[in-house]
């Protein structure tokens, strides 16, 4: 007798997670309609509930920042070519990626064949780079605006776009422009300086893990893989569900390169000139991205209560003309209700569904958008006094029946619940797929696909023991598409071995995997 045939779950999505990673990663944008590419190759248009998203983490990380000493500023998105030749080591890092304007005009030129052509003309003295990050044009202003060392410490933050010319665009992950802060500071001394750095990586830390619900590990960045210009990289790296890297944050101690550079001088407490030191640091639209790839399931996108544009969707079951009024009005008090209390400091965001659709067809859309809690009420729901309660962290199927002042009573609990659950769900996963390889045997098998079929297969981190070169970090991209994340602050990543590539002494274990 032939065996049955078992059949996969059916899901929102397709491709599943297992079957095409990226693909999936793709078509959950498409489902919970985050995002879209543009007309401009390598662009992408935000849609609502994408930006949304952005909006919630612009406005706490702003929030951070402003805890933190810092003020807002704006800096022009034009930057002269002459400016990027001061530093050598940073424009070498960017050339490759830097869009250039060239002319200030257009002019319309008339085809042979009768049709109109614009045609720039007015070539620019010196050509502008569309600022692919600020540091230039920004030590420019830090070098009018500091005299003394009672201009000291200049903490200064930018929200704005960047352009990087992107040959495998990625929408979130990596798109020729995209939306990003970057902080610029400028301090008296070394030691200050090397302080900030590590204070916003914390930040960065602590917003990812509290706001965004997934764990990182901080870390320093090896001389290869350090920021173009700087003396010290410090970043966070998150694993996301097919066991690859993110870099989700970046610190930069920039010395006194830029400084001198851009002449960013002071008159020092002993009358003597001093230049500054100053260090930048920054997150952007990949963020996004990073949450995508960590919580999503096979139905869609799984937001965290924190940064979710809605946080409770209230679905109106509304079956009989009738019962219509009275159901919206139950509906409409309910959110009141939620609105009136806060969740991590702000009221709770709550929307009522009243558009002209199927029930089920808007309780679907939700599910993809990840909202974390929907409530549906209906006819029989008013007469029991009761909601209907899911949560988007559990199995489609499980509905809880609670009394509404039951429900709204401890829906802030319920949030903090789903909150805290998607870190817990991170951190477990990541931790299952985080081990120590001591031999370069084990660390080739440990990246290689078990079966050639299944391509998602990326290992996980290797915690290894390295005192290898760049060279050698150039040998295992190139052979296993592997690189160093970073070499992890922490005791525990600090034990006497040897490298397992070079046999050569080691005092601490860094951390190899595959990235986006």
């Amino acid at each position: 007798m032939s065996q049955p045939v078992s059949q996969k779950p059916q899901s929102a999505i397709s491709p599943q997670r297992t079957e095409d990673f990226p693909e999936w990663y793709q078509q959950v944008i498409r489902a919970a309609d985050m995002a879209e590419n543009s007309e401009v190759r390598g662009c992408m248009v935000i849609k609502p509930w994408g930006y949304g998203i952005w909006e919630h983490i612009q406005q706490q990380l702003d929030r951070m920042f402003k805890a933190t000493g810092h003020t807002n500023a704006y800096f022009p998105l034009l930057i002269p070519l002459s400016y990027l030749e001061k530093e050598a080591a940073h424009v070498e890092g960017f050339a490759k990626e830097c869009a250039v304007v060239t002319h200030h005009r257009l002019e319309s030129q008339k085809q042979p064949d009768g049709t109109m052509k614009m045609v720039p003309t007015g070539a620019l003295t010196e050509p502008y780079v569309i600022r692919p990050t600020s540091e230039t044009i920004i030590g420019a202003a830090f070098a009018r605006w500091v005299h003394s060392y009672r201009d000291l410490p200049l903490l200064i933050n930018q929200w704005a776009n960047v352009m990087r010319w992107e040959m495998r665009p990625r929408i979130f992950l990596r798109t020729a422009e995209f939306l990003w802060q970057e902080g610029h500071t400028a301090h008296e001394t070394k030691e200050e300086a090397l302080e900030e750095t590590e204070r916003m990586l914390h930040v960065y830390e602590e917003f990812v893990r509290d706001h965004l619900a997934i764990p990182v590990i901080k870390g320093e960045k090896s001389e290869r893989e350090r920021f173009p210009g700087a003396d010290i990289t410090l970043c966070i790296e998150a694993m996301v569900q097919d066991r690859k890297a993110i870099q989700a944050g970046t610190s930069h101690f920039l010395g006194q390169h830029f400084s001198e550079a851009a002449g960013i001088q002071f008159t020092g407490r002993s009358g003597a000139k001093e230049y500054a030191w100053t260090t930048s640091w920054g997150v952007s639209t990949r963020l996004i991205g990073t949450l995508i790839m960590a919580h999503s399931d096979d139905d869609g996108l799984v937001l965290p209560p924190r940064v979710a544009p809605q946080q409770v969707v209230i679905l109106p079951v509304t079956p009989k003309e009738e019962t219509r009024a009275a159901v919206l009005e139950a509906c409409q008090a309910l959110a009141a209700a939620l609105r009136a209390q806060t969740f991590a400091g702000e009221p709770v965001r709550v929307q009522v569904d009243t558009r002209d659709l199927a029930g089920g067809t808007k309780n679907w859309e939700w599910i993809k958008k990840g909202v974390p809690v929907r409530v549906e009420i209906g006819p029989r729901d008013l007469e029991k006094g009761s909601v209907a309660v899911s949560r988007r962290d559990r199995g489609l199927k499980e509905k809880e029946f609670l009394a509404t002042e039951e429900f709204v009573s401890g829906a802030v609990a319920m949030l903090t619940s789903v909150q805290d659950g998607l870190l817990a769900r991170a951190t477990a996963f990541r931790d299952a797929n985080m081990v120590k390889i001591d031999s370069l045997e084990a660390f080739e098998k440990y990246f290689t696909a078990a079966r050639p079929e299944k391509p998602e297969i990326h290992g996980g981190f290797a915690l290894c023991h390295w005192a290898g070169s760049a060279e050698d970090e150039d040998r295992l991209q190139k052979e296993l598409g592997v690189t160093m994340r970073c070499m992890p602050f922490g005791d525990e990543f600090r034990e006497e071995g040897v490298c397992f590539l070079t046999g050569a002494p080691s005092v601490r274990r860094v951390i190899f995997a595959k990235a986006y």
